[in-house]
């Protein structure tokens, strides 16, 4: 074993490495002021750069975690590398001959980390395969890659190989290069057989997977016989280099235009990575044999500008088919990660990028990215198709449907646009509505553990009417959203106290149905006052709300009508007959405004052509329902 590396030696590393392309290879560096450099820290999880680098000086330091050094210390920290390690790689990069305390350059294997040398033999494999896709054996191979549009030239730009179908011809062609079978086997270039060590990759077609820094450190290998045993997709192992979780195929010949269009492109498959780099789309990576994940979203992150609300556009696509539409999901579930515009783009056809450019040529697979859709959309979108939007019915059920995913956006302000676009594509002509729907699912999605701990919280205030830090909850609230910031929520609450606590005020009350209120908790004591005979059969009003009580078929409607009959009701002045008209009156007011906007909605969907005596029959309920809301101006201007 040599020595340690001579000082002086350590000293010209640090000297002639500039710091800033060391860490430009992981990650964006955008001018900062004052001679230095600043982008988003790769040590801990940021949506704003607090990461500086000062290029005068060789040396970087984070004001967020305070991770702080030299380039010899980065490589340490970001690789995984011990400080020889670190220093024998920058000197290879730089030119630079090493020197050891016992003298002479260094070339018996163990003078080297482990590290570098799995390199080293992965270069040699790379080379290896290389050469052999040139090769006789290879015509099936080079056949695979035509027939998917592919030339020579576009397998030597990407580095691509043939694996023969012998059990040790790399494993021999490494063993007289220096490399021991352990090597070869830690590094996932060959396996443990009974008898030693055999190639993992035989008659497969090969692409080289390249950390960002450009070097080698695993494979994926692709079946050319089908009768052969063995999966149609075979990827190196986990090892001390390849780790797939935090590896993006293509990301070394895609980095610098990722950080140049400030966009990245998400594709399945390694043809997939080919075909966009091929078609005008060079901002392309694929993952490696696993899912997309959070990883991948902090190496991509680096890449792009990493601003906090704009910033990079980033692009999944995916197929048609099923697997596509989990893959989507899955990539909606990722998306919180990105500080990024994200967008999804799905080919209708089921065609990938591969496939698409082979059949409609290199400007299909550009268009396709170009028109992708945010991916927020794309999953609404998705939900609304399961249902029939012709019927109020079913463009309730789509909102009930695709609320939770505007709920789930966590920005407000995007949350806010989408709720809006969500009654545009539904057609419900209700902002407010559609809005109120959302916030009602926000509540929902803290939990039962959330909502008990709520009802107990918030009881007080909720008596009181005051506004709550959360959103407030009823027991029966399990079974429905119940939002008492909803100010709908709050005027039928407030009509529904009236009519329990002081039926003679709620004269009109019985006229009400139940497209009047809006929560199903309401409806269900509209039920009951019904079921009673109305609010006109209140003879003894100190019975009233006990009787509703002991008429109320479950626990949770029991509460809930112990509530009304005892909360405070708001109002300014002597509660009396004018203020509950005026409570009514409004209840009535709103619930015609929401059938009007449905009207007007199913009334913009019919054709005028075919459908002349429908448009009639809305257009006359229409005129109704305007004629109904200024008897009610009328009467409460009177």
């Amino acid at each position: 074993m040599a020595g340690r590396i001579k000082d002086e030696d350590i000293a010209l590393v640090r000297e002639r490495t500039p710091i800033a392309d060391v860490i430009g290879e992981y990650l964006q560096l955008r001018n900062a002021g004052g001679g230095s450099l600043k982008g988003l820290c790769p040590f801990h999880d940021e949506k704003s750069p607090s990461f500086n680098v000062t290029p005068s000086k060789n040396l970087y330091y984070c004001f967020g975690c305070g991770e702080g050094g030299d380039a010899i210390s980065f490589l340490q920290r970001i690789d995984n590398l011990s400080f020889a390690e670190a220093v024998e790689s920058l000197a290879k990069q730089s030119g630079i001959t090493l020197r050891y305390e016992e003298g002479g350059r260094s070339t018996r294997r163990g003078d080297e980390g482990q590290r570098q040398r799995l390199l080293d033999a992965h270069r040699a494999a790379a080379e290896f395969y290389a050469e052999r896709l040139l090769s006789p054996e290879a015509v099936t191979a080079r056949r695979f890659l035509t027939d998917r549009g592919f030339n020579r030239e576009n397998a030597e730009q990407f580095g691509l190989g043939f694996a023969p179908a012998g059990w040790e011809n790399l494993t021999t062609h490494l063993r007289h290069k220096g490399f021991t079978d352990q090597e070869l086997i830690t590094g996932g270039l060959a396996s443990q057989g009974r008898r030693g060590a055999y190639d993992r990759f035989r008659n497969r077609l090969l692409w080289p997977v390249r950390e960002v820094t450009g070097e080698v450190v695993g494979f994926g290998a692709r079946k050319l016989a089908s009768e052969e045993d063995g999966p149609k997709y075979l990827n190196s192992p986990e090892s001390p280099i390849f780790h797939k979780g935090r590896l993006l195929y293509g990301l070394d010949l895609a980095k610098r235009e990722i950080s140049r269009h400030n966009e990245a492109v998400i594709v399945e498959g390694y043809t997939d990575v080919m075909a966009c780099h091929l078609s005008g789309v060079p901002t392309a990576v694929a993952t490696c044999g696993t899912s997309f994940g959070e990883d991948h979203v902090k190496i991509l992150r680096r890449m792009l500008q990493g601003r906090s609300n704009h910033g990079g556009r980033v692009v999944f696509t995916f197929d048609g088919d099923a697997a596509g539409q989990k893959a989507a999901v899955r990539a909606f579930a990722e998306e919180h990660g990105f500080a990024s515009e994200t967008f999804v783009s799905v080919q209708p056809d089921g065609l990938d990028p591969c496939d698409l450019r082979i059949q409609q040529g290199p400007q299909a697979v550009a268009d396709l990215v170009h028109q992708a859709a945010p991916l927020y959309e794309f999953m609404i979108r998705k939900v609304m198709e399961e249902y029939d939007l012709t019927t109020a019915e079913g463009r309730i059920a789509a909102l009930d449907a695709a609320a939770p995913v505007v709920a789930s956006i966590r920005n407000e302000g995007v949350r806010l646009a989408y709720g809006k676009n969500l009654d545009r594509w539904l057609g419900l002509m209700d902002e407010a509505f559609v809005l109120r729907r959302v916030r009602q699912h926000m509540g929902r999605a803290g939990g039962r553990g959330a909502e008990r701990a709520g009802a107990r919280g918030n009881g007080r205030a909720q008596a009181r009417g005051a506004s709550p830090a959360g959103p407030p909850v009823t027991p029966d609230a399990r079974e429905a959203p119940y939002d008492l910031r909803d100010p709908s929520v709050q005027r039928e609450r407030q009509a529904l106290k009236i009519a329990v606590q002081h039926p003679g005020l709620a004269v009109g009350f019985d006229q009400f149905s139940d497209e009047d209120f809006t929560v199903p908790q309401h409806k269900a004591v509209l039920g009951l006052i019904r079921g009673l005979g109305g609010v006109a059969a209140a003879h003894d009003p100190g019975r009233w709300a006990i009787d509703l009580r002991e008429a109320a078929p479950t626990e949770a409607q029991r509460d809930f009508l112990t509530r009304l009959a005892v909360e405070e009701i708001e109002f300014y002045g002597e509660l009396d007959e004018h203020y509950a008209a005026q409570m009514l009156g409004t209840i009535r007011t709103h619930s015609i405004n929401r059938r009007m906007a449905n009207l007007k909605s199913a009334l913009s969907r019919l054709d005028p052509r075919t459908q002349v005596e429908e448009q009639e029959r809305v257009a006359t309920e229409l005129m109704a329902l305007q004629q109904q809301k200024r008897a009610l101006q009328e009467e409460a201007s009177g």
